[in-house]
């Protein structure tokens, strides 16, 4: 039987495919699983959006730390620098008033000089005072004489054949050498002496 032919209900497909075009399903009478599917979805948007909020509010948080701590260190930076500046600039502060009355001591002795005895008595007044003021500063004279020659504390200016003293020892001091504590402020300038025989 051809597609025009009539069926037995006295229909042909024609009038079939018209009653359903397309075979389409009826239309369902409630929505109510796509409203359930919408707010499940809202539900979970929910949490995330939270999540995101409270993530935004930690870095905000960090930023604001991150910069305070680094203006708290460009802070002690800069203030470093100043006092490292000010123990330049005033590292000598001490040992300028040690030396004030020693100055002082001077012009007193130097308003007496037409008295010999006086001027005399004076500066050696001033000798110990300052010896005094360096010692106090942790400055120390090195003694040379008669001892073994010390490259490392003496400067030799001379070889002397001698036998007044040993092989290879001071035999006169020409200048004082000192020490700052355990540190060589400067060598003593020395003779020494040369005598195989002692």
């Amino acid at each position: 039987m051809t597609r025009n032919q009539m069926r037995p209900n006295g229909k042909n497909d024609k009038s079939v495919e018209l009653e359903n075009p397309g075979h389409e399903l009826p239309a369902a009478e409630d929505d109510g699983f796509v409203e359930s599917q919408a707010g499940a979805s809202e539900n979970q948007s929910r949490p995330v959006a939270d999540e995101l909020t409270r993530l935004r509010a930690e870095r905000d948080a960090l930023l604001e730390r991150l910069a305070r701590q680094q203006a708290e260190f460009e802070n002690v930076r800069k203030r470093t620098a100043k006092e490292q500046q000010d123990f330049r600039d005033y590292a000598l502060t001490d040992a300028v008033k040690a030396m004030l009355p020693i100055l002082d001591s001077m012009e007193r002795a130097l308003a007496h000089k037409d008295n010999a005895r006086e001027f005399q008595s004076g500066v050696e007044l001033i000798h110990k005072q300052l010896q005094d003021s360096l010692a106090k500063l942790g400055v120390q004279p090195l003694h040379a004489k008669g001892h073994p020659f010390d490259p490392h504390v003496h400067e030799a200016v001379e070889m002397v054949d001698t036998d007044r003293a040993k092989d290879h020892h001071v035999l006169d001091e020409l200048q004082r050498g000192y020490k700052l504590k355990d540190r060589l402020l400067r060598p003593a300038m020395v003779r020494v002496a040369r005598n195989p025989k002692k």
